[in-house]
C-alpha cells in the first residue's frame, strides 16, 4: 500500500501489524471504535537515526512538516494533586502550557511531565509517545489545527515507526477535546 502522505518505503494498515506497536497502543488499534475505520490508520517504518524533525523531513518529504503532530504528556499541580493529560499539536508549534493547558486542567501550576514519568505512565519510549493508547480517564487536548488535517503523522509508541492518522480520527479518540490556541506559534 502506498502511504497517504509522505515518501516511505512501506505503509501497513496498523491492524495489519499490531506486532510493530507497544502493547497499549497495539490495544486500542485492537479495540477501536469511532466513525473513521482502524484499517485508515496506517503504520510506516522509519529509521530512529532519522527522528529529528528537519532530517526526518527531508528523507521522508517535505510535505510532512506541516502535517506531522507532537504528542506530549503535562502534568497539572492544584493543592498537593496532581494530574496528567497528553496534549496534541503541529510540529511547527509548541504546546502554551502556562496558558490553555493550565486553564483546561483547573491547575494551578501546569508542566511538562519529566521523562521518566512520561514513558512509565504511558508505556511508550519516549520521542514516539502518541496519542493512541493512552492511560484510561486521561484528558487528550488536541489543537483544531490538527483535528482539520486529512492525514496526521504522529508516533508509534516507539522511536521506531510512525502513524498516519486522520485528524478526524484523533479528534475521536477517548477523552478528546479539540481546542484552539492550544499551538502556538
Amino acid at each position: 500500500m502506498r502511504a497517504p502522505i509522505g515518501e516511505f518505503d512501506t505503509a501497513t494498515p496498523a491492524p495489519d501489524c499490531l506486532d510493530e506497536l507497544v502493547a497499549p497502543v497495539a490495544d486500542a488499534v485492537r479495540h477501536w471504535r469511532g466513525g473513521v475505520p482502524a484499517d485508515r490508520i496506517v503504520y510506516v517504518d522509519t529509521d530512529p537515526r532519522w527522528a529529528d524533525t528537519a532530517v526526518f523531513v527531508e528523507h521522508y518529504g517535505r510535505d510532512l512538516l506541516e502535517r506531522s503532530a507532537n504528542c506530549v504528556v503535562v502534568v497539572g499541580k492544584r493543592g498537593g494533586e496532581s494530574s496528567f493529560a497528553a496534549c496534541l499539536v503541529l510540529s511547527t508549534t509548541r504546546v502554551d502550557v502556562n496558558g490553555v493547558v493550565r486553564r483546561r486542567l483547573g491547575a494551578r501550576k501546569a508542566s511538562f511531565a519529566p521523562m521518566e514519568t512520561a514513558t512509565g505512565e504511558t508505556g511508550m519510549e519516549y520521542g514516539g509517545i502518541t496519542p493512541v493508547g493512552l492511560p484510561d480517564g486521561w484528558p487528550l487536548l488536541v489543537d483544531a489545527a490538527v483535528a482539520d488535517l486529512p492525514y496526521v503523522l504522529v508516533g508509534s509508541g516507539r522511536r521506531r515507526g510512525k502513524l498516519l492518522i486522520p485528524g478526524k480520527a484523533l479528534a475521536e479518540l477517548p477523552g478528546a477535546e479539540v481546542l484552539e490556541g492550544l499551538g502556538v506559534a
